[in-house]
């Protein structure tokens, strides 16, 4: 293979542990997330910048990047094995479900910040919804999918997909953080440390 086909492609064992690391970064943000609704479900302010900058990222990143690779990673384990596709015929539908919540709370909290009349308990109940769908959704692939995944890791090694169109670098935890989630990675630092 020729290096500019190198740069368009990976490993199927690379992606899949990249797949891993952004379930584990997700579940941060999903643990911040959850922070801010008790805080709203307490009758307490949330920090409605946190809560704006978390859905930024999961919209920006999540959906746009993380779940595209998922979708590249089943296409390819459709092609290699059909026996391993059993269950996939519902993944992408569900990143198209979860692009919806994540967008339709994302405009709540942006509404918010216009000063439109968004209720305190509409955020906590879209937030809930986002969370335990995505939370569901992780868990059955880390159960389901990936184990699956590992298995045609293991049968055929040197397996590539092409991820070209979806070379976006991680803006929070990848190796170039963008300097507008600053706010969110300061959050991510002390929610780590408690």
């Amino acid at each position: 293979m020729d290096l500019q086909g190198l740069a368009m492609t990976i490993q199927l064992a690379d992606i899949l542990e990249d797949l891993r690391q952004d379930h584990r970064n997700m579940s941060v943000m999903l643990g911040l997330l959850e922070r801010e609704v008790k805080r709203i479900r307490d009758g307490k302010t949330p920090d409605f910048e946190l809560m704006h900058d978390i859905m930024r990222y999961m919209t920006v990143y999540s959906d746009a990047v993380h779940h595209p690779k998922e979708d590249v990673l089943y296409r390819a384990m459709r092609d290699a094995d059909p026996d391993l596709a059993a269950g996939l015929e519902h993944v992408e539908p569900e990143h198209r479900r979860l692009a919806e919540l994540s967008e339709r709370l994302r405009d709540d909290i942006e509404a918010i910040a216009s000063e439109a009349p968004i209720t305190r308990d509409r955020i906590a109940a879209n937030s809930g919804d986002y969370v335990d769908f995505l939370r569901r959704h992780m868990d059955w692939e880390e159960r389901d999918l990936f184990p699956k995944a590992d298995a045609l890791v293991r049968a055929e090694t040197d397996m590539f997909v092409d991820i070209s169109h979806l070379d976006q670098v991680d803006p929070v935890f990848g190796s170039e953080r963008e300097h507008s989630f600053a706010n969110l990675l300061h959050n991510i630092r002390d929610f780590s440390q408690s």
